[in-house]
């Protein structure tokens, strides 16, 4: 049998087998038993909301109302917003430069790309143009988001400490703003900036609900959702401000202890992932790179393009498996 007729006769089978096992990576979340421990988990919530020990609790919930009404407006506000910009992004993550700096690099970057694949490689077109891509729009994109997830680590890993100034503060008979000063002052960076950006809204006039809420859009985390809810209730309705804010302390510091031992525990899981997910690629740039004969045919023959093709899905189907296995949420 020629190889022509190997390859039609198995390339139905492997495209076959791909598709299926797409469809299992996709359908997998809805098949495991994750969706029925969640409706478990709301319905004893319910429940548990309705009644403690058998008798309605009015006061616990109408506070419970009022911050999901709260949450629910905050929701329908950021809907109505404009969309996460370019601008908006390089602010999360810091940075200074302008959307058309962003755009340039990643132009700069693709071009790099492509001229690798083409001149060393000796890729064929169509895997240049896929290159230059991943070169200018996948590769920039990431580290900016990986950028905007450290900026963001940092700021929650402060956050209880800044509001454990504020406790003190209001406990020591400071106003709220002298206490954003304070932090803005002496707090290390990213907490600083933010605090900064606030205060001098507060000098141009904004309340500081409204401050919060802006903090919100530049670092859309659930810490600082919470600190803008609790302010902003006690700002609506009164309270001791310094009680609230002590047990919200105390919750985020609890969900970063938390973090960081799901973290602990998920460290060997993740580790194996990226050696398992690393080790095909590894291995075929090594040997291209020590026998470049060898590998050719995969990038210049019919079959070597349909091989790499089902080892790119498959591949990409594992990484999802993986990442749907570490991927805890708490």
């Amino acid at each position: 049998m020629g190889e022509g007729a190997l390859l039609t006769s198995l390339m139905p089978l492997l495209a076959a087998l791909a598709f299926a096992g797409l469809v299992y990576a996709l359908a997998y979340p809805y098949l495991s038993a994750d969706r029925q421990k969640d409706k478990r988990l709301a319905n004893v919530a319910k429940t548990r909301a309705r009644n403690i020990g058998g008798v309605p609790v009015d006061v616990q919930s109408s506070r419970k109302k009022s911050v999901a009404e709260t949450l629910k407006e905050m929701d329908q506000r950021k809907k109505a917003d404009k969309k996460i910009t370019m601008g908006l992004r390089l602010e999360r993550a810091g940075l200074q430069q302008t959307p058309r700096d962003f755009y340039l690099l990643s132009a700069t970057l693709g071009v790099i790309v492509s001229g690798i694949a083409y001149s060393i490689l000796e890729l064929p077109i169509t895997a240049v143009l896929v290159a230059a891509f991943v070169g200018g729009v996948g590769l920039p994109r990431w580290i900016l988001n990986k950028l905007i997830k450290r900026r963001q680590a940092k700021f929650t890993s402060q956050l209880a400490n800044a509001i454990d100034v504020i406790v003190r503060g209001v406990k020591s008979g400071l106003p709220l703003n002298e206490c954003l000063q304070v932090i803005a002052r002496e707090s290390p960076e990213p907490l600083a900036g933010e605090f900064r950006n606030i205060v001098e809204q507060q000098r141009l006039g904004v309340p500081v609900a409204d401050g919060l809420e802006r903090l919100c859009d530049r670092m859309p985390l659930p810490e600082v959702r919470f600190l803008t809810i609790v302010i902003s209730i006690q700002q609506q309705a009164g309270g001791n401000l310094s009680e609230a804010l002590a047990n919200l302390s105390s919750v985020l510091r609890d969900r970063h202890m938390l973090a960081l031992k799901v973290k602990a525990l998920s460290a060997e899981a993740k580790a194996s992932a990226i050696v398992l997910a690393s080790l095909p690629p590894g291995v075929m740039f090594m040997v291209y790179l020590t026998s470049p004969g060898y590998m050719k045919p995969l990038f210049t023959t019919t079959v070597g393009h349909f091989m790499i093709t089902i080892g790119a899905v498959w591949m990409l189907i594992g990484v999802l498996v993986m990442k749907k296995m570490i991927n805890f949420k708490f």
